[in-house]
């Protein structure tokens, strides 16, 4: 399924080029996991939950695949710090093991693709 869902990004990335909005990519992305009929959701909202209370607010993951892989696109010239930071703390209200974070800014996709794990 991941290398399903890398191929996705990399079509996109081939037929659009960088320097779109993260939200073009996100879109055309879907259309792409639809037509390999893969699950996947996008813009899904996650909650905070601080010692036991739901806050009321949360974080809005960019895609899930089969409620089990998170997804982070940024359309930047470097992934840095922060970006991974959001990431892993995703990953941890999700309770999901691993994720990728996808920079489409990049002249080749391969360059901007980080696998986080926790």
């Amino acid at each position: 399924m991941i290398g399903a869902v890398l191929t996705a990004a990399t079509n996109v990335h081939r037929a659009l080029g960088p320097g779109l909005l993260e939200s073009v990519y996100e879109s055309v992305w879907m259309i792409e996991l639809a037509e390999m009929k893969i699950a996947a959701r996008r813009q899904v909202e996650g909650p905070v939950i601080y010692k036991g209370q739901d806050l009321g607010m949360g974080f809005r993951a960019d895609v899930l695949v089969q409620d089990r892989l998170l997804l982070e696109l940024k359309s930047v010239d470097e992934i840095n710090s922060v970006h991974i930071a959001h990431v892993i703390t995703y990953l941890k209200f999700l309770r999901f093991k691993r994720g990728f974070l996808l920079n489409f800014g990049r002249p080749l996709l391969k360059e901007g693709i980080k696998r986080i794990s926790i």
